[in-house]
């Protein structure tokens, strides 16, 4: 079966976006975008919810015909068009898109379908601080690659919130980058 693993960049004290969603205190770079661009290359799958993908689609499609595209703009694009995606979305019930599979209800039951279906072993789960608190409370994540960066916010959006019940995590490695940011990869125990 596969699984979702969830990327997030997050602050020392757990928040991966600033109150008003500003994520300008991450820290990313070129041998953070090596590392990355190893591990999602062998996905076919993204999931994001409707606000990252809409900052995703705006971007992405085009990165690489830009002048002066970057080697991580013109790989990550490439990736991107390539890339099945999946949307969790009230508002974007009923619109079609290619390659693009909306989830607008029955999140678990829609999920579980796809996990079961083929293609690359993970989904990956990019950003989407909502859509992760909603896959979170229905147990759907099976494993987090966290960025942890070198900073203490004292608010914001939290990774986790309104967690129910425990969440034991299996430690598989870390990275520490030149920019003290260090990746921690988990799986989830269930």
């Amino acid at each position: 079966m596969r699984k979702i693993i969830s990327f997030m960049h997050i602050s020392l004290d757990g928040f991966v976006a600033g109150p008003s969603g500003e994520m300008n205190w991450i820290k990313v770079d070129q041998e953070i975008f090596d590392h990355v661009g190893k591990r999602i290359s062998e996905g076919d799958t993204a999931l994001y919810g409707r606000v990252t993908y809409d900052m995703m689609e705006s971007y992405w499609p085009t990165a690489a015909d830009q002048p002066g595209a970057s080697k991580h703009d013109i790989e990550h694009s490439k990736w991107y068009k390539d890339v099945h995606k999946i949307v969790v979305s009230k508002s974007m019930q009923g619109k079609d898109l290619p390659n693009t599979t909306i989830i607008s209800d029955n999140l678990a039951e829609r999920l579980n379908t796809i996990k079961q279906s083929g293609g690359s072993k993970e989904i990956l789960l990019f950003g989407s601080p909502t859509a992760t608190h909603a896959l979170i409370q229905q147990g759907l994540i099976d494993g987090y690659w966290l960025f942890v960066n070198p900073i203490v916010l004292g608010q914001g959006i939290p990774l986790f919130t309104d967690i129910k019940d425990k969440i034991k995590l299996n430690l598989v490695d870390t990275k520490q980058f030149t920019s003290g940011v260090t990746a921690l990869n988990y799986t989830v125990e269930k």
